[in-house]
């Protein structure tokens, strides 16, 4: 009997230099982005969404601890607006322990089947607890639960103690129609004061264009060498 093969095999890992594919030639001017990141951003999501894309939302969030000592992580996009892009954690976590610490924070975008990305650089501030309220109740209630039962980024005696923290909680919410949002948990804003936009193209020759805040309504717009 033979069985499935899940498709070809993968070039070995020592031939990982010679991994690569040409990108198309959409191009990218100054003139499509306009001289406003945000709403630039907003039409980007909106492409990256219709075209279909797995969690267009998710966004790698970097941080630095006190030391400068970086560390990264998937995160989803939960709001955006003239203020800001704003997603929610656990406030004990290693992102939220160092965001109190050390409140400069970047955010990447990595559309890759479009070919484009989006890089964010700002201060983080603590999201009001109203909206943070707002956002936690629409939240699944079994999203809801977990976010009281994890104690996230803690290290932990194995799955069993997860497991057992979860049915405590549910347990513990028999019954109450409104989960409440944990005291531990909530919102950061990133407010940018730089936005780079980039677009492949072929031969290794994309395009990137960065947006400086001058102040609250004027950004400097340059091109980047890729």
């Amino acid at each position: 009997m033979t069985s499935e093969h899940p498709g070809p095999d993968p070039a070995p890992a020592r031939d990982i230099a010679a991994w690569r594919e040409e990108y198309a030639d959409r191009g990218l001017v100054e003139a499509d982005l306009g001289g406003d990141p945000i709403t630039a951003f907003q039409v980007w999501l909106e492409d990256a969404r219709v075209a279909g894309l797995h969690e267009p939302n998710a966004m790698v969030v970097s941080t630095a601890d006190a030391a400068g000592a970086p560390s990264s992580r998937m995160v989803l996009l939960k709001g955006i607006d003239q203020r800001g892009f704003v997603f929610y954690t656990n406030l004990g976590s290693r992102k939220g322990n160092e965001l109190n610490v050390n409140p400069n924070c970047s955010l990447l975008f990595p559309w890759h089947p479009l070919e484009r990305q989006v890089r964010i650089e700002g201060r983080v501030s603590a999201v009001d607890n109203d909206q943070a309220d707002e956002y936690f109740a629409s939240r699944p209630r079994g999203s809801q639960l977990g976010a009281w039962a994890s104690p996230q980024s803690e290290v932990v005696s194995g799955r069993g103690y997860l497991d057992d923290r979860y049915r405590q909680v549910t347990d513990r919410f028999d019954g109450v129609e409104d989960v409440p949002r944990p005291p531990h948990w909530g919102g950061f804003r990133v407010r940018p004061h730089r936005m780079e936009f980039w677009q492949g193209r072929p031969g290794r020759m994309h395009d990137r264009i960065r947006f400086d805040r001058a102040d609250e309504t004027t950004w400097i717009v340059e091109r980047l060498a890729p």
